[in-house]
């Protein structure tokens, strides 16, 4: 029987903060999808459907400052049709409908808490939690989520000399995707020292928000180099990382839809999520 892409939401409340954010799962099904409309995207997906019934590997993912989940579904889709969960918080504060905290250091230390919040919720799910192998969980970032996945797997971000930021390691992450991460709070020779986690690190070639020397900072920070699998790719942007947009908002003032001339971002699309999932693979051997 073949394997679909189902999707439910859940509802994470944030005790801290008094408030509450979405997460949008999406998982290895038997029932088969069906076209729906996620805000102005169309996705194949079979909602509320029955979890598929093996051994599943948890996959979060952090979208990039005023971002937005949807924007990885190539990757996440892909991920939960090879027998990942994957769960795609919304960042309260720090999203397309509301940026209100970013570019804040309140931003910075909940981030990776909210993450947290949502690795809790999908393991205590009653549908989706007996299903999981374990404890192990491996984070997808890019950009600002590039950097709250460094920050939960133990990284210590700092906004200057002597300015700590309060972040709590995760040891339940195993492995980290970072996307043309942000990582300048990271400057400290020590800030990365406690990152053992196995990484894929990809950079683009013509990034001018997260340049080259953002990724350069985590193979020279991480304690053992080797376990990084680094990657520049050639002619790619910023942007080229999120999934190709709908026809209609490809207009030339949007950015976030905008890549080098030349750079064919659906023919990546049809690479990064392969890639992605190979680099998982071998990292965490989903089953099923």
């Amino acid at each position: 029987m073949s394997r679909f892409v189902g999707s439910r939401r859940l509802v994470v409340r944030d005790q801290v903060k008094d408030l509450s954010f979405p997460v949008l799962l999406m998982y290895p099904t038997r029932v088969p999808a069906e076209t729906v409309a996620m805000g102005p995207y169309s996705i194949e997906v079979a909602a509320n459907a029955p979890v598929d019934e093996c051994a599943l590997s948890l996959v979060v993912l952090s979208h990039g400052g005023r971002g937005t989940p949807l924007a990885y579904r190539t990757i996440a889709s892909h991920l939960a049709q090879s027998g990942y969960v994957v769960a795609m918080p919304e960042h309260p504060g720090d999203n397309r409908n509301d940026p209100s905290m970013s570019d804040t250091v309140d931003n910075l230390r909940d981030r990776p808490r909210h993450l947290r919040l949502a690795v809790d919720a999908v393991c205590s799910d009653a549908e989706i939690g007996p299903h999981l192998r374990g404890d192990d969980i491996a984070v997808i970032g890019h950009s600002m989520g590039g950097y709250t996945a460094l920050a939960l797997a133990g990284g210590q971000p700092w906004t200057g000399p002597g300015q700590r930021v309060e972040v709590t390691r995760d040891p339940r992450v195993k492995a980290l995707v970072l996307m043309a991460p942000a990582t300048s709070w990271f400057v400290p020779n020590d800030a990365l020292k406690d990152v053992s986690a196995p990484i894929l690190l990809l950079v683009a070639e013509h990034d001018r928000m997260t340049p080259r020397w953002q990724g350069q900072l985590v193979l020279d920070l991480v304690p053992d180099r080797a376990q990084v699998t680094f990657k520049v790719v050639e002619n790619a942007g910023h942007f080229s990382f999120l999934s190709p947009f709908p026809p209609e908002m490809r207009t030339p003032g949007f950015l976030p839809a905008s890549d080098p001339a030349g750079f064919d971002r659906e023919a990546f699309h049809r690479e990064l999520p392969q890639e992605v999932r190979e680099f998982l693979d071998r990292t965490s051997s989903p089953t099923g």
